[in-house]
């Protein structure tokens, strides 16, 4: 009977194994992850790439020397000797015949309408149609089916790496990434100085403690603790990582002890990021996307200040950017109509059962950033809450002021070592301060990796030319009525499949501007300059969205892991109120072009 029974477990775990086996084989994500490498190889061996003239056009002036040069962020770059444009092998002309691949990049020179002589980088760019889009559809679809975003991640990168025949994907690809600027401030600011200050934090009980002043002075329940996440958001306008960063990692102590869920706070906090920078734009977007905006023959971008005017008088347009910080404001208010019914799930959830993330959700900030370990006979104060905050904040804006850009590591920086610094003055011993930096490295590793990763598959899918293939099939002849929708979808596609806005804005202003005013010049349209703020504000809004509901977003990823939300929950809850809010701002552009235009 034993040897029956032994025989008979035997069997049943056998056929679990078996069972478990053809269970993942039958998974789809594995089969869209074998389907997409396959096809990378495909594309490798058998597309041929198509490419694209791409042309950069600068303000280059004659300098004290007599020789050219261009202003780059204050600096002034020389540009050597330019040929002349019907010279160029890189001319679209010339391109379309071409034999293997082209040369590489040089400046040319040719007379604009007027007779004037303009100056532009001239590079070539390629795409392979729809495949180009393969990277970015593979990981967002991992995404989504997996709920895990690193190996989602993993597999766009992959995918990108076999249709560009790398496949060393250690040495040529990930080492590679990892080695530039961007990788290198990823690491540096969001795990060393981040993470070690939310680790000092939550060693010294600073973040409770603010906790309990917020809400013995200003805090009475949730709808005043979601007031302060949204003026926070509101009042750190400078948009994108810092905005996240800093109200994230302010709120999560005060709206954790609130009781409010995470999927609440991380769309506050992501919507009140770079949808309020496009509206209070004293930051430093203008200065980057005036430069991507000159058209050469247009009176009201011929200089960089007229550009900058520009970009000012067409803010009142910014609807998306409107409507969205305020659809954070009504939610904050307690009104969850426009919500939709993951954010209404969400609150109930939380209100009712004091659950602050949806069963099986895995936050990205980890257990021990969420629960103070402060070391005995150690008394928290708010001041050490306070005081590195205020000195976080004052750098950055004073920085801003003075020299026209945010620096954010210095002002981490600072606030990291003044935190270390109080804490070991109040009688903290160095072990224990470096215990708690290590539990904050730890808590944020794991987003940090993923932020990299998302950077890779960005710039591997901006590579193989995602964007150029979405911005040649959608920026066809269209009636001038519809642009501004068109605009919109673009960028929202590019930015939602490359996880950037400003990528986006390097991709899509240079065509759709100079496509808006050959649009504008015809007979339709009697306010050219109007029609142009509005296409103007459709890219800038339409990349916003897309950015900001992207899974493999930098924004998006930052929003979920300063709140300690689950990314996949955030991107699913976020969507609906965003996609509402650019609905609405949509049909406002289309209206003011009928009508106004």
């Amino acid at each position: 009977m034993d040897k029956y029974q032994t025989a008979s477990s035997a069997s049943n775990s056998g056929s679990k194994a078996l069972a478990s086996l053809f269970q993942r084989l039958l998974s789809p994500s594995l089969w869209v992850l074998i389907v997409s490498m396959l096809a990378a190889l495909f594309v490798h061996y058998s597309v041929e790439p198509e490419w694209r003239e791409h042309k950069t056009v600068y303000q280059v002036y004659t300098n004290d020397t007599g020789a050219l040069a261009y202003m780059n962020r204050g600096k002034e770059v020389l540009i050597g000797t330019p040929i002349p444009y019907e010279s160029s092998t890189l001319r679209q002309e010339a391109l379309d015949t071409l034999q293997g691949k082209p040369s590489s990049g040089h400046w040319v020179s040719e007379p604009d309408n007027n007779g004037n002589i303009t100056y532009s980088f001239l590079d070539a760019k390629f795409h392979f149609g729809f495949w180009s889009l393969l990277p970015a559809l593979v990981a967002i679809s991992l995404c989504l089916l997996t709920r895990e975003p690193l190996t989602a991640l993993l597999g766009g990168i992959v995918v990108g790496a076999f249709m560009l025949g790398r496949y060393d994907i250690t040495d040529a690809v990930l080492i590679p990434s990892l080695a530039t600027e961007s990788a290198a401030g990823v690491l540096l600011l969001y795990l060393w100085l981040l993470g070690g200050l939310m680790g000092i934090w939550s060693k010294t009980g600073a973040a409770q403690a603010f906790a309990s002043y917020m809400t013995k002075h200003f805090v009475r329940g949730q709808r005043s603790a979601k007031l302060v996440t949204w003026f926070l958001g509101v009042v750190f306008f400078q948009g994108g990582t810092m905005s996240t960063v800093l109200v994230g990692t302010t709120v999560k102590p005060l709206a954790d002890k609130e009781k409010i869920s995470h999927e609440e706070m991380s769309y506050i906090v992501d919507s009140t990021a770079s949808p309020i920078a496009s509206v209070l734009a004293f930051n430093a977007w203008p200065a980057y996307i005036q430069a991507l905006i000159f058209v050469p023959g247009v009176s009201f971008l011929a200089t960089e200040a007229q550009r900058l005017q520009f970009f000012f008088s067409s803010v009142p347009f910014s609807f998306y950017g409107i409507f969205a910080v305020l659809g954070t404001l009504l939610l904050s208010l307690g009104i969850t109509r426009f919500s939709g019914q993951g954010i209404r799930k969400a609150h109930h959830r939380a209100k009712t059962t004091g659950q602050l993330d949806a069963d099986g959700a895995r936050p990205l900030s980890s257990r021990e950033l969420q629960i103070p370990q402060v070391p005995e006979g150690y008394t928290p104060h708010v001041l050490e809450f306070f005081l590195p905050i205020i000195a976080l904040i004052g750098i950055a804006v004073g920085t801003f002021v003075a020299t026209g850009s945010p620096q954010v590591n210095w002002a981490f920086g600072f606030a990291l070592l003044l935190a270390a610094l109080i804490a070991l003055s109040k009688g903290m011993t160095l072990n224990q301060l470096l215990e708690g930096v290590g539990e904050g490295l730890k808590g944020v590793v794991l987003a940090s990796i993923i932020l990299m990763l998302a950077i890779t598959v960005g710039a591997i899918s901006k590579e193989i030319g995602g964007g150029l293939y979405l911005v040649e099939l959608l920026g066809g002849t269209i009636p001038y009525w519809s642009l501004p929708f068109f605009l919109v979808l673009l960028t929202m596609i590019t930015a939602f499949s490359t996880g950037t806005s400003w990528g986006t804005y390097a991709i899509v202003f240079p065509l759709a501007i100079p496509l808006a005013w050959a649009i504008s010049q015809q007979g339709d349209i009697t306010q050219p300059m109007l029609y142009m703020s509005i296409c103007f504000v459709a890219v800038l809004n339409g990349s916003v969205f897309g950015d900001q509901c992207s899974p493999i977003s930098d924004t998006t990823i930052l929003s979920a892991m300063t709140t300690g939300c689950d990314l996949m929950d955030h991107v699913k809850t976020q969507l609906i109120p965003a996609l509402m809010a650019m609905a609405l701002a949509t049909s406002l552009w289309t209206l003011i072009v009928l009508f106004f235009a």
